[in-house]
């Protein structure tokens, strides 16, 4: 009596989450952690994204709109087709940033950073992102 039921509260301590970074992204990058869900399946996810300082995404969109909170430093967020990350807002943590399906943005850590930015994403997949312009490489240092 009174002691927690694995199957009825899952907890995943933090290590024992895993960090997965994209197969084309250089190393410290960017990494992600699937939760719950997944991005690619229909319904709900809920995912880690961490972004090390230095890095940013290039513009994309997605179908669906992706609701995010900063947990930990500071996530640098713009909204628009054209790539201008000294144009990008500051997202500290416990910030609050959604993502409006359809619409044009990127984001990253700035490379003075002292810590990477970690935010969590929840939204309904599929997600189906699609980059502004395919030529371009995906991530961005800066």
């Amino acid at each position: 009596m009174g002691e927690l039921n694995p199957a009825q509260t899952v907890i995943r301590l933090p290590d024992r989450i895993a960090w997965q970074a994209p197969p084309d992204a250089p190393p410290r990058s960017v990494e992600t952690a699937t939760l719950s869900g997944g991005e690619d399946a229909d319904g709900i996810y809920l995912v880690l994204m961490k972004w090390y300082p230095g890095f940013m995404s290039a513009p994309h969109f997605y179908r669906t709109d992706r609701l995010c909170v900063v947990l930990s430093g500071v996530w640098w967020c713009n909204s628009g087709p054209d790539f201008d990350p000294d144009r990008a807002v500051a997202a500290y943590p416990s910030s609050y940033v959604r993502r409006v399906a359809g619409t044009p943005h990127y984001d990253g850590a700035r490379p003075d950073a002292p810590e990477p930015a970690v935010i969590a994403i929840c939204g309904l997949g599929p997600v189906e992102q699609t980059w502004v312009d395919p030529s371009q490489p995906r991530l961005r240092r800066i």
